[in-house]
C-alpha cells in the first residue's frame, strides 16, 4: 500500500467540480486547482450548488480534502511595498481562503511575495507575515502554505531563511505551512541531483525550516540551469534534474501522506509520469 499522494495542477474549467473528474481521469490520488480565475482579482461567487457538486465528486472519487492543494491568484503579492496595492492583494487572498473553505478544503498554496526593489527583504517578509496574521485571524480551519520560488526578478522564498524567518513571525503556527517546488529548489541553488546533494539540501530544510511543516510538493523537472533563479518547468526526467531525485522522493518517508503535484509542462503525459513516479516506490536499494 503507498503512502504517496501524486496527482496534478488541473483544469477547474467549467466549475470547480470538474477538476475532481479530471484528476480522477489521469490515476491521481492528489491534485491541485484554483478555484477561480488566477488572472483575475475577483472570481464569481461559489454557489451552493457548485459546493455540493464539488464535495459529491470529491467524496465519490475517494481523494481526501488533505490531499489538494488550491493554489491562489498570480496577481496576489502580500509583500507589495504601496499601501493600496497590498491592500488589494490582502483582500483577494481572504477571499481564496474563504473559498477554500467554502469547497471544505483544508490548505491553500500561495507565493510568498515581491519587494519589486522599492523596500528591504526583511521589510518585505513582515509584511507577508502580517498579511498571514490578519488572514489567520479573519478564517478558520485552512492553512496557509508557502511556497519556495526560484528568486526570479525581486521574489522572495527562494531561501529557506526566508521561509522561516516569515513563519518566525506567524503568531498561529498550526496554521502555516510550507510547499517545495522541485524545479524552484534546484534553481534556487539547492542541489537534489545526487543522494548526496538531495540529503544535504533536505538536511538543511529541516534545520532552517523543520519538517513538520511540509503540508505539500511540486514535482517538477528544470528547464533553467542550476542556480540560475529562473522559474522553468520541464517534463519528469527531460531537464536538468533528471529522474533519480523524483525516485528519492517516492522512497523518502517524510514525504508521505502530503500532496505531491506535478506542474509539469505537457498536461498529455500526466497520466504516465503519475504511474512513473509510482513505479520509483520500493526501488531504493535498486539506486
Amino acid at each position: 500500500m503507498s503512502n504517496k499522494f501524486v496527482g496534478a495542477h488541473v483544469s477547474a474549467s467549467g466549475g470547480v467540480f470538474n477538476a475532481v473528474a479530471n484528476a480522477a481521469a489521469i490515476g491521481a490520488k492528489a491534485f491541485a486547482l484554483f478555484t477561480k480565475n488566477q488572472r483575475q482579482w475577483s472570481g464569481k461567487e461559489l454557489d451552493g450548488e457548485t459546493i455540493d457538486k464539488f464535495k459529491n465528486a470529491l467524496q465519490a472519487s475517494g481523494i481526501l480534502p488533505k490531499h489538494i492543494l488550491p493554489h491562489d491568484s498570480y496577481l496576489i503579492n502580500l509583500g507589495h511595498p504601496e499601501s493600496d496595492a497590498r491592500e488589494k492583494s490582502m483582500d483577494a487572498f481572504l477571499d481564496e481562503v474563504q473559498r477554500c473553505s467554502l469547497l471544505g478544503l483544508e490548505k491553500l498554496n500561495f507565493h510568498p511575495g515581491s519587494h519589486l526593489k522599492k523596500i528591504s527583504e526583511d521589510e518585505c517578509l513582515a509584511k507577508i507575515s502580517e498579511a498571514m496574521n490578519v488572514t489567520l485571524e479573519k478564517t478558520k480551519g485552512v492553512s496557509l502554505v508557502i511556497e519556495n520560488t526560484a528568486g526570479q526578478g525581486s521574489n522572495l522564498g527562494w531561501r529557506f531563511e526566508h521561509l522561516a524567518q516569515i513563519i518566525d513571525k506567524v503568531e498561529d503556527k498550526s496554521r502555516v505551512g510550507v510547499c517545495i517546488d522541485t524545479c524552484h529548489m534546484f534553481s534556487a541553488g539547492y542541489d537534489i541531483r545526487t543522494r548526496e546533494a538531495y540529503d544535504k539540501s533536505w538536511s538543511e530544510f529541516d534545520k532552517i525550516i523543520g519538517f513538520k511543516y511540509l503540508m505539500g510538493m511540486h514535482i517538477n523537472d528544470s528547464k533553467a540551469k542550476f542556480g540560475s533563479h529562473v522559474d522553468r518547468h520541464h517534463s519528469l526526467g527531460k531537464g536538468e534534474i533528471g529522474l533519480d531525485m523524483f525516485r528519492f522522493i517516492m522512497n523518502d518517508e517524510r514525504m508521505n501522506d502530503i500532496p505531491l503535484i506535478l506542474e509539469t509542462i505537457d498536461e498529455t503525459i500526466w497520466k504516465d509520469e503519475i504511474a512513473l513516479l509510482y513505479s520509483f516506490e520500493f526501488l531504493q536499494n535498486s539506486i
